[in-house]
């Protein structure tokens, strides 16, 4: 472990820590009230960081035979939980680095793993079949085959679970796995998003076009215009601001009066690259985004979805996840050679570099 050069980050990005994983850095979170910053690597490893200093708490390596693909960190206590390759969910206590119960979830690859907002229930994803298990690990039940594999799970609060697929949302009860709505789309889904009050979700697609529906009447939308498909997407918690990738630019939707329909979105433009992840900060319209050109930026917004960066740093290469502590005192960045970077968050002066501009998307009703 290293500190991180001061000289590499401006605004309010200031001096913090570095370390390493033994691979690429997959996924992880803050656990413990942000106490303990827990990493998931490609080889399958898990590792735990003070989250003050950096220094190693505990590691276990090779974990997930195959590697790790999701880290979910419970939203109580200490307890977090990881998903790989090998088809297997493990449940993890922080404190000691240790695996309290491994669950077979499929033959398959176990993609996605979430905690529902109470942490009672854990939801799994493995090929075409979800999967929901008590805090404990047993499971409650097991859902019927997709029509294609499962790109994404998220909790609606602790009331319902969604999935994404090709073609669909569809969203269960947590207790009895009974199918509640389903929204259809012809077309390939790979990622989502839900709005805070889970009435409003948003899917990024593989045709390079975002779709939201709003669940209250069934009616759905589209923005097209991206270069990329639009993995990285985030609401504020407000439910009002949207930021979605697909391109070099972040591209900012206001959900306020008619909008998003036939307005147009704030486009925050720094990134040379395509934007790789999202994050808004839990207290304010900060926004943190990164790329596959390294840098790291944090975003000031109106709520008119336009804004500047206040911050900025360059990791040198692609950026994997970006995850505010919970506080919003800190921001963690993982990055694709392992790298494992957080500063901690001040008031920042001084300007921060603007490249070239970009073409923001547009958006329309179906």
């Amino acid at each position: 472990m290293s500190d991180l050069d001061a000289g590499s980050a401006m605004g309010v990005l200031q001096q913090g820590w570095f370390a390493m994983v033994g691979d690429y850095a997959m996924a992880g979170g803050w656990s413990g009230g942000g106490e303990t910053l827990v990493v998931g690597d490609a080889e399958g490893g898990v590792y735990a960081f003070d989250g003050e200093s950096g220094e190693r708490a505990w590691e276990q390596h090779r974990v997930h035979d195959g590697g790790l693909l999701s880290v979910a960190i419970h939203p109580k206590g200490s307890a977090f939980a990881t998903a790989g390759q090998d088809g297997r969910v493990l449940l993890w206590d922080a404190a000691e680095g240790r695996v309290t119960r491994a669950i077979d979830v499929g033959s398959g690859w176990a993609e996605n793993v979430a905690w529902s907002k109470n942490g009672q229930r854990l939801a799994a994803s493995c090929s075409r079949q979800v999967c929901v298990y008590d805090v404990d690990g047993a499971e409650v039940w097991r859902s019927d085959d997709h029509p294609s594999t499962v790109s994404a799970i998220a909790w609606s609060g602790p009331r319902e679970l969604a999935t994404a697929c090709y073609g669909r949302v569809a969203f269960f009860s947590p207790d009895t796995g009974e199918a509640r709505q389903k929204l259809e789309w012809q077309g390939s889904l790979v990622s989502m998003v839900l709005s805070p009050d889970g009435g409003i979700v948003v899917c990024g697609s593989q045709d390079n076009s975002v779709h939201f529906w709003r669940r209250a009447t069934g009616q759905d939308s589209e923005m097209w215009g991206y270069a990329a498909k639009p993995s990285a997407l985030a609401f504020d918690r407000s439910g009002t601001l949207l930021a979605t990738g697909g391109g070099e630019a972040v591209t900012v939707w206001v959900f306020r009066g008619k909008g998003p329909e036939g307005t147009r979105p704030g486009v925050l433009k720094f990134h040379e690259q395509p934007i790789t992840t999202l994050a808004f900060s839990p207290g304010d319209r900060r926004l943190a985004s990164g790329g596959r050109d390294g840098a790291v930026v944090v975003w000031s917004l109106k709520g008119n979805g336009k804004g500047g960066p206040i911050g900025a740093a360059d990791l040198g290469v692609s950026v994997a996840e970006l995850y505010w502590r919970p506080d919003g005192s800190g921001l963690a960045a993982l990055d694709a050679r392992g790298g494992v970077t957080v500063w901690k968050i001040g008031q920042g002066k001084g300007r921060i570099r603007r490249p070239r501009q970009a073409q923001g998307p547009s958006t329309g009703s179906n």
